[in-house]
């Protein structure tokens, strides 16, 4: 996170490195999305797809979540050549901007609890309820039906993310990095 830095934290995508590691983590977002998803039946598929987008919004604010998100989806449904759905969209919007609004509350949180609440909130509000209300629209799904689904799929998603970004954020060697992007600290 930037020292001394805006809420919405604008000031982050006029550094290079910063613009360039979004660019990474939305391609990253897009590989673990695209190529290294899990699908499960017809209507649940485990992917890591969220993970650089929240830890986009953690390390560079809400505006560059939000970016990591619309950039990876953007280009992902380009690249394998979906319709772009704008709710979906929105979704992966919504989750980069939570969790970089939700990481930085002035609430004095231990980082872990802080963590947990940050990828649940992410999840919660982007991937089960703006993403099913997409899937439902656009795929003329039952609602209820596809958010209980979703509700299951990223409840252990978000799990498995919360312990992988738990070890990417106490490593020393990750820290060190992000500090070499400008002013951030973890």
């Amino acid at each position: 996170m930037l020292k001394n830095r805006d809420f919405l934290c604008i000031s982050s995508l006029k550094n290079l490195k910063v613009v360039i590691t979004i660019a990474l983590f939305s391609a990253i977002s897009f590989v673990f999305g695209k190529f290294l998803a899990i699908p499960v039946g017809d209507y649940m598929r485990f992917s890591f797809e969220n993970l650089p987008i929240i830890l986009s919004g953690i390390l560079f604010g809400p505006v560059s979540g939000c970016v990591t998100g619309v950039v990876a989806d953007i280009v992902g449904c380009i690249l394998r050549g979906y319709v772009i759905n704008p709710i979906l969209t929105f979704g992966a919007a919504i989750i980069g901007f939570c969790s970089g609004a939700v990481y930085q509350m002035p609430i004095r949180f231990p980082k872990t609890v802080r963590l947990i609440l940050t990828v649940s909130l992410s999840h919660l509000i982007g991937s089960v309820l703006i993403k099913s209300i997409g899937l439902s629209i656009w795929y003329s799904m039952d609602f209820l039906f596809t958010l209980g689904w979703r509700s299951l799929n990223y409840l252990i998603v978000a799990v498995a993310e919360i312990l992988v970004l738990c070890v990417i954020l106490k490593n020393e060697g990750f820290k060190n990095q992000i500090k070499r992007l400008g002013n951030y600290e973890l």
